[in-house]
């Protein structure tokens, strides 16, 4: 995907996030983050959106604070509009050879970088939002997501945070490889899971290139395995349950 494509992509997402914000209670619950309300999901996404301005722009400012402005705003979605807007406009302005920092294994410069983490961070909010008002996880026809986010997004999971050391969460009580074969694409990826080590995340070219042995095959349309992945679904599927207990994206 360009940087087009994923301004384009956190311009969607975030009209989508608000549009589905607004027809559900600010206390109701979000099913695919079940300790969180529509107003914690609303304050966090604003409170990332100016985070990652800040970070554009090399300014420094409490995360928290941002976060501590949206929740005593009057207009909490007026408040979350104008950090959207702000974090677009930020990324017209920062130059295409941006010298910042990024914190994911395999990332594209600076500025991509940026861009690329905020149209999923804001897309997999946006899906949240939509479950708040329909009450459960989204199907993934339910949804506005095409293929090629989808296939960006699975990569951007396996290939930058599954390899995190330190703060990703990886917890594989055994050595285990997963194969991960979205359905009519011609991308995989082979996962090694350790009890010890970061993943090692190879991805394939399944144009030149012929499919290793895993442990587990996870297949499935790109939305479908999309969402399945970033554990938005209901985690009822064959592999989601032990997915959902080694694979983990956390911030602390």
């Amino acid at each position: 995907m360009t940087f087009d494509d994923y301004g384009d992509a956190i311009g969607q997402a975030s009209t989508v996030l608000r549009a589905n914000a607004a027809a559900a209670p600010l206390d109701a619950t979000v099913p695919t983050c079940r300790e969180w309300t529509v107003l914690d999901l609303v304050s966090h996404t604003g409170m990332v959106h100016r985070w990652a301005a800040d970070r554009l722009r090399g300014a420094r400012v409490d995360p928290a604070e941002h976060e501590a402005e949206g929740r005593a705003a009057g207009d909490l979605l007026g408040w979350f509009d104008t950090g959207a807007t702000a974090l677009l406009q930020a990324l017209v302005d920062a130059p295409e050879d941006l010298d910042g920092r990024v914190f994911l294994e395999n990332a594209p410069p600076a500025r991509l970088f940026w861009a690329r983490r905020q149209a999923h961070e804001t897309t997999m909010h946006a899906v949240d939002a939509l479950g708040a008002r329909l009450g459960r996880p989204p199907a993934q026809e339910e949804t506005w997501i095409r293929n090629p986010l989808a296939l960006d997004g699975i990569d951007e999971l396996l290939s930058g945070f599954a390899p995190r050391s330190g703060r990703q969460a990886v917890h594989a009580p055994e050595p285990t490889t997963v194969l991960v074969r979205p359905d009519a694409s011609s991308v995989a990826w082979h996962v090694a899971f350790s009890p010890d080590d970061p993943a090692v995340t190879r991805r394939i070219d399944l144009t030149s290139g012929s499919l290793p042995d895993a442990d587990r095959v996870l297949t499935g349309r790109p939305v479908e395995l999309y969402l399945s992945l970033w554990n938005r679904t209901d985690g009822t599927g064959e592999h989601e349950p032990w997915w959902r207990e080694v694979m983990t994206v956390t911030w602390a």
